[in-house]
């Protein structure tokens, strides 16, 4: 991809409204764009990380077993009636009436919608268990949309519901999809602990969240330094400098981004919205019901938030927007025949290449490159010669390779 022909433009501060690291670096480097409140667009480069995570998402859900389903974000009254939710969510839920005057929602969740449909499928015991998953919008009014990706009022959600004939398989397939989520949070590269929360307006029970430790999180947690305890202080029976409860170390009170969470719902919503089925004997059952939640746009900015310095971000490999940036300091606007040779060679690996041929001054390109924060940078110039200056994101040092050299450290590197 061509810096010149890239739908973006970067800036030189940051935008003075926003508080939080991940809004002030992302529009900084027009990765995304400030609607209003609690909304975003996406331009190219913040597009395509989003896309990254998700496919990471997509390739968790479907070794599960899980099918993916798209469901409507417009919502009848009359189906959140059902459940009692629509008044128990009328704070957070848009509401209005249509022109038809019928009163509708923009979906803040999907049980209600999955439920209804799921009663209309499962019918018997050989129809369990069942798992399915949407990456879909949703839209909640939020009060305190000052957390840029994190906090928004229409945001990205993955959501996946599972099916199942008793409680018993609903704890089976409840721990593979923690298993399948640590899978997912360390290959975007960040942490997350699993963390015993309250379950809302979901479950009665208890349910559990992931969080990232950071200082931009707005949950208080306790937890273990080893990671063998972890409970969001909504729950937490134990404080600050109280020994743990499994090996006895001390635990800490720290703050967290939520970046996913998972509830055993019962049969709450299967109960309300007819999601039965026949057992062997012929007698009906709720199913047994569970939902996943990941939000790839607040992962997005917790990623920011927890790997950035003062010159920009510094994208895990994973979920980068390309693979490496050259900037070309020697460009007059267009690409050289030896320089479009090595960017075949590299993307014929799988390697995507941003090449900067602004006809621009050498220090604007190099600052947009640290801020846009790709893994791997090359510079050409007088300087470099024949050869090729590779330095990786984050690094303090630079190192000068030969075409042949810089090729295969870079194809190394990513495998």
């Amino acid at each position: 991809m061509l810096f010149s022909k890239l739908f973006v433009k970067t800036l030189r501060q940051p935008p003075k409204d926003e508080t939080s690291v991940n809004a002030r670096l992302l529009e900084q480097a027009g990765f995304v764009k400030k609607m209003m409140s609690g909304v975003y667009a996406y331009l190219p480069l913040g597009y395509r990380v989003l896309q990254n995570i998700m496919s990471v998402i997509r390739e968790e859900m479907n070794a599960l077993g899980a099918q993916e389903i798209y469901m409507p974000a417009l919502q009848s009254k009359e189906l959140w009636e059902k459940t009692n939710r629509w008044k128990e969510l009328s704070d957070i839920m848009y509401q209005f009436s249509d022109h038809s005057k019928r009163e509708v929602g923009l979906a803040t969740t999907h049980e209600e919608v999955i439920a209804y449909i799921a009663a209309n499928i499962i019918g018997s015991y050989r129809d369990l268990p069942m798992a399915v998953y949407q990456i879909q919008d949703k839209f909640r009014y939020e009060p305190r949309a000052k957390s840029g990706l994190i906090r928004g009022r229409e945001f990205s959600m993955k959501d996946l519901y599972s099916f199942h004939a008793d409680q018993n398989d609903c704890d089976i397939f409840y721990e593979r999809v923690a298993k399948a989520y640590g899978n997912i949070f360390s290959r975007v590269g960040v942490t997350a602990y699993k963390i015993e929360a309250s379950g809302g307006s979901f479950s009665k029970s208890f349910s559990h969240e992931f969080q990232v430790i950071s200082d931009a999180g707005e949950d208080k947690l306790i937890l273990c330094p080893k990671g063998d305890f972890a409970q969001n202080v909504e729950v937490a029976k134990h404080k600050d400098g109280d020994p743990c409860p499994v090996c006895g170390d001390t635990l800490t009170a720290v703050k967290g981004i939520e970046v996913g969470n998972i509830f055993k719902l019962g049969t709450k919503f299967s109960e309300k919205l007819g999601a039965s089925y026949v057992d062997s004997q012929g007698k009906a059952h709720p199913a047994v019901m569970a939902s996943y939640g990941i939000g790839p746009g607040r992962l997005m900015g917790t990623i920011v938030e927890v790997s950035h310095d003062d010159r920009g971000m510094i994208w895990p490999r994973a979920v980068t927007p390309y693979h490496v940036h050259w900037c070309d300091l020697l460009s007059d606007g267009t690409v050289p025949p030896k320089h479009a040779k090595i960017i075949n060679r590299l993307e014929e690996s799988g390697l995507s290449v941003l090449y900067d041929d602004r006809d621009g001054a050498p220090g604007v390109k190099l600052h947009d490159a640290d801020l846009i924060g790709i893994p791997v940078r090359l510079v050409t110039s007088k300087k470099t010669g024949d050869m090729i200056e590779v330095t990786y994101r984050g690094a303090s040092q630079s190192a000068l390779h030969s075409v042949e050299t810089a090729v295969k450290e870079i194809t190394k590197f990513y495998a």
